[in-house]
């Protein structure tokens, strides 16, 4: 895997208008087939390892773990990490943080990420990506790693497309689609799955304002 692969013009302007023109994107050709499978092994890794954590709600003195609300574990990841698949992850999604800046000027500054692996039955309740008190948090990624997911294995993000919910879009958490969404706008749940079920989940941050 080239870790120094520019994404095609053609691939950004299209996630662009598509970002213009609904608030979120989709998409299935940003990551190859060998990258996902690469992100799976390090995720999997990890995971037999021991180094993920209950995943907890809420932040600072209001952070904790709310079982009935989400319950998946996390493990948190760095740019500078010496896995290759995690450097080219972050290298991929930093030339998507340049190209919407330079669209929509948001401001984007960095990208913080997370593994999440969902184990059968786990879920996470309806909620938009965006804390009270701090609106760093503009753009929200997933980009999902799950090798020959089954139809009826659950497990999709609902994306939920009005203010009032009342219309919403499900996508199933099959390898290499990345779903692309504003955090203050969309409320979205995880659907609980029959298998487990793994992905990478991050923030694209710009500068707090409140």
């Amino acid at each position: 895997m080239n870790q120094e692969s520019v994404i095609e013009a053609g691939k950004l302007d299209t996630m662009i208008d598509q970002l213009a023109e609904h608030g979120w994107v989709v998409d299935h050709t940003l990551f190859s087939r060998e990258a996902i499978k690469q992100l799976q092994q390090c995720c999997l890794e990890q995971w037999q390892a021991g180094s993920f954590h209950e995943a907890a709600v809420g932040r600072g003195d209001q952070q904790g773990r709310r079982s009935e609300i989400r319950s998946d574990s996390v493990l948190w990841l760095e740019s500078a990490d010496a896995a290759p698949a995690i450097r080219h992850y972050f290298f991929t999604l930093d030339q998507v943080r340049q190209a919407v800046n330079q669209a929509f000027y948001m401001g984007l500054e960095d990208l913080e990420s997370h593994f999440a692996v969902y184990p059968p039955g786990s879920f996470y309740k309806k909620h938009l990506d965006r804390f009270r008190d701090d609106d760093a948090r503009a753009l929200t990624v997933v980009l999902y790693l799950n090798e020959d997911w089954p139809d009826d294995a659950g497990g999709q993000i609902r994306l939920y497309l009005d203010d009032a919910c009342s219309q919403s879009l499900d996508i199933a958490p099959t390898a290499g689609t990345l779903v692309l969404f504003l955090s203050d706008r969309f409320w979205h749940e995880v659907l609980p799955a029959t298998q487990q079920r793994l992905s990478v989940t991050g923030w694209f941050r710009r500068r707090p304002r409140i």
